[in-house]
């Protein structure tokens, strides 16, 4: 027998003319545009088969046939011998042509069959669920009204299932409509599909309903209701549900143990979740596969991953759900590392990753920062041929952004085919968490020139960028854009305008904007609160956290750094470790590193560089680089020698590659004349290839973003700038302004004064007022802390030119007017 054949030939049916399928309608109301010039088929309940057509061994064969594969085989045996005509054959035919999906065939054979009795409608329809799209399927059903075939139950529940599966609530709505015609609205079985359908479409009141009309109600009905309530997000109607069937007489099965487990999830029910466990254990359901994976699911969720783990290590089966349950349920309790070695014995035991699977590593992988395992896996997204799957290039862009690769992300965007919302999102959040704020500005222009709409996640991801920014105005573009959008009663887009206003210096339209919300989480506090600390205010950011104790949401480990740090920046050292203290005390949160960073921050701007070391030496955990870095800090500021050498030998220690404390350090022994010592730092970080971080500071003109950096002569106004800087420092002077010149040597006092009239910050500000009028407050950002010099230069400039002037620097605000400055010299 030939083995080659893959399609069935035109010939079988007994003609050499090809005919061209028929064309059916897209609605139930339609009629076949061919009607009138095709009879309509002849009812027929019984056909005379001849017994020698039985017995023929081709008829034998295919009653045994297996795979599309023998049928292949058997067609040529069936050709030779003319048997194409016979009701058998073409029943058989019909029937193995659609079980294997192969509708083409099938529908040729189909429509050369005379006398066709509803068998074969029924037949085709069943095909075309099965191996087709509700596109054909549908239209098939409008046909077989049109040659008057009586539908059966059967080819409602085919439909109605497609329907729902499709979310198509019309079409859906419409096989509904021709079910209670038929007079099969009393049917259980049609019913259940009918409350399926509504379920899957989310309509589940209209599916509830459909389910209390029902005459009778068995365990499908039951199942099929629950679920319907737990997968549209209503867990806690379809926990209710179970026990209404129970008060019915109907015991659980293992399916609906499987609907339930998710909704206990749901409403974060640990206790409802182990109830159910316990029953799935006295029903004899827990060696199920599906159901031992739903609570893998169910306890991870809950937060319980040790009892999922147990669980899951116990299966003896696993299916794939339930290796993706496990790693989700490790990268949802932040514990990336465990996630991705379930994920390695899964390809161990050599089970094939789903997209899902994919996706989950992707996360893990993302969260941890391992690159490598996240390049395996994009080469592993390439072997199984899922680069074509939008979601998982959207987490492979996710992954390369939070593992600071966003030249990588930028290529996979640049490639990607039919961009989703998800995908500008996913970009413009990884250019935003690298720093790229053009790159994420400009991406969020070409997504709305795209006419694609942003959402509440592309807010939440563009609005950060512009805080880094920090410019006033744009970020009265972005505010509009969202009142425009309809997205300010968003409290997560909220949020993060709160946080832009405060780091775009207007504190005050930040805390009005916080005054409005009705609702507000726990990052919109922390945002409040932090605006506040680095502008300064540290006791209106303690009354504001006072204020938070009081109401509901309790502070989490964010909220006690931003208050901490608010303390800092304001002298407010005893408020400061009381709020240290209660951390555990009252809130039961164990203090991370930069809790105790900040602590030693605290004690030591306040000058109590003894109170900050024994804080250090008497720390429950080893200090890291924060700790000995912000003691350093306190260092400089106070210029204490003794306890900045302990502080630096531990930095070096820790991190000798961190050229930042080398300076530091450096500018200590600088300001306590001490230039041997000086001497022996900048050789140290002359052998080791360490720099110092250049000043850089920014400001904004008529959209374009002007960077000067510390004696830079390349802006195109710099003879200018250099020459108005001339004179305004000689305005100052007369003021009272004394340049602060001790931090320098080797070099002639005017000499020292040019090195200083060239920071950065005072180019910026004299390219500022030279391309501003009067009146105008200008904004700078700066990349380091403001220098002292440069301090008291702009609080003298503030005074003669009658400006404000607000410079942001890398840890706080500074507004100066009238010659004084918010910091009120404690900075």
């Amino acid at each position: 027998m030939s083995s080659n054949i893959v399609s069935l030939p035109l010939p079988l049916i007994g003609t050499t003319k090809k005919t061209p399928l028929p064309q059916f309608p897209s609605a139930i109301s339609s009629s076949h545009p061919s009607a009138a010039a095709r009879p309509r088929h002849s009812l027929s309940p019984r056909v005379h088969i001849p017994p020698h057509i039985y017995k023929h061994p081709a008829a034998v064969l295919l009653e045994l046939c297996t795979s599309a594969q023998e049928l292949n085989q058997i067609l040529p045996l069936v050709i030779k011998h003319g048997l194409c005509g016979e009701h058998l054959f073409q029943t058989k035919l019909v029937s193995l042509f659609c079980s294997y999906g192969r509708l083409n065939e099938a529908a040729r054979v189909f429509e050369r069959i005379e006398h066709k009795v509803d068998a074969f409608y029924h037949t085709m329809l069943k095909g075309y669920v099965n191996h087709s799209s509700l596109d054909a399927a549908f239209p098939f059903f409008c046909r077989m009204r049109h040659d008057c075939v009586a539908p059966v139950v059967y080819n409602f529940a085919y439909l109605l299932k497609l329907c729902g599966d499709n979310s198509d609530l019309r079409r859906g709505k419409e096989i509904h409509g021709q079910l209670v015609v038929s007079g099969l609205s009393w049917n259980l079985f049609a019913m259940t599909g009918v409350v399926n359908l509504y379920g899957k479409c989310r309509e589940i009141d209209d599916a509830y309903r459909m389910f209390e009309r029902m005459p009778e109600r068995d365990l499908v009905s039951w199942n099929t209701i629950v679920s319907g309530y737990a997968q549209n997000g209503v867990a806690r109607v379809a926990l209710e549900l179970v026990s209404k069937m129970f008060e019915e007489g109907h015991r659980p099965d293992s399916i609906t143990i499987v609907s339930t487990l998710p909704a206990a999830a749901d409403v974060g029910s640990l206790r409802i979740g182990k109830a159910i466990h316990g029953y799935s254990i006295r029903a004899g359901f827990e060696g199920l596969v599906n159901v031992s994976t739903a609570l893998v699911d169910m306890y991870s969720k809950c937060k319980d991953v040790r009892t999922a783990r147990m669980i899951f290590d116990g299966m003896n089966r696993r299916s794939v759900v339930s290796w993706n349950s496990m790693i989700d349920g490790y990268v949802e309790s932040g514990d990336p590392e465990e996630a991705l070695v379930i994920f390695q014995g899964m390809m161990d035991e050599g089970v094939q990753p789903t997209n899902v699977t994919v996706m989950q590593a992707l996360h893990a992988c993302a969260d941890s920062s391992n690159l490598e395992l996240g390049k395996f896996l994009h080469r592993l997204v390439d072997a199984l041929k899922l680069g074509a799957d939008v979601s998982v290039m959207n987490s492979l862009i996710s992954m390369y952004s939070k593992c600071k690769r966003a030249d990588l992300a930028s290529d996979l965007f640049a490639k990607l085919k039919n961009k989703t919302l998800v995908s500008w999102n996913a970009m413009i959040l990884g250019y935003a968490q690298n720093g790229c704020v053009n790159q994420a500005l400009n991406s969020f222009c070409q997504m709305q020139l795209q006419n694609i709409k942003p959402d509440s996640f592309t807010m939440v991801s563009v609005i950060p960028a512009l805080a880094e920014l920090s410019i006033p105005r744009q970020a009265k573009w972005i505010h509009g854009l969202v009142i425009r959008r309809f997205l300010d009663k968003n409290v997560f887009v909220i949020t993060a305008l709160v946080d832009m206003y405060a780091k775009c210096g207007a504190i005050h339209t930040a805390r009005r904007l916080f005054d409005t919300m009705n609702a507000r989480h726990v990052i919109t506090w922390n945002s409040m609160i932090d605006g506040y600390g680095v502008h300064g205010h540290g006791r209106a950011a303690v009354e504001l956290f006072m204020d938070m104790q009081k109401g509901d949401i309790k502070p989490n480990h964010i909220t006690f750094l931003c208050v901490l740090s608010a303390c800092s920046h304001s002298g407010l050292v005893d408020e400061g470790m009381q709020f240290f203290n209660s951390m555990k005390k009252d809130y039961s949160l164990e203090p991370a590193m930069d809790h105790y960073g900040a602590a030693v921050d605290l004690l030591g701007r306040a000058g109590r560089l003894h109170d900050a070391w024994d804080f250090i030496k008497k720390m429950p955990v080893e200090p890291e680089i924060s700790v000995y870095g912000a003691m350093l800090g306190a260092c400089k500021i106070h210029k204490s020698v003794d306890y900045a050498e302990k502080a630096a030998e531990k930095l070096f220690e820790l991190n000798p590659e961190e050229g930042g404390y080398h300076v530091l350090l450096a500018n200590i022994y600088a300001s306590a004349s001490m230039w041997k010592k000086l001497a022996e730092v900048r050789g140290m970080m002359q052998k080791k290839g360490l720099q110092k971080t250049p000043g850089c500071s920014l400001v904004e003109l008529r959209n374009e973003i002007h960077s000067f950096y510390s004696g830079s002569t390349e802006h195109p106004q710099s003879r200018k700038i250099y020459a108005f800087l001339e004179k305004l420092v000689g305005k100052i002077k007369a003021a009272g302004y004394v340049p602060e010149i001790n931090s320098i040597h080797d070099v002639e006092d005017h000499v020292k004064e040019q090195l200083l009239n060239t920071h950065s910050e005072k180019l910026a500000i004299a390219f500022g007022l030279l391309n501003t009028t009067q009146g105008t407050t200008i904004h700078i950002r700066k990349n380091l802390r403001v220098c002292g010099d440069c301090h008291s230069a702009t609080k003298y400039i503030s005074l003669v030119t009658e400006r404000e002037i607000i410079v942001r620097d890398m840890h706080r605000f500074h507004h100066f007017k009238n010659g004084l400055c918010s910091c009120g010299e404690y900075w």
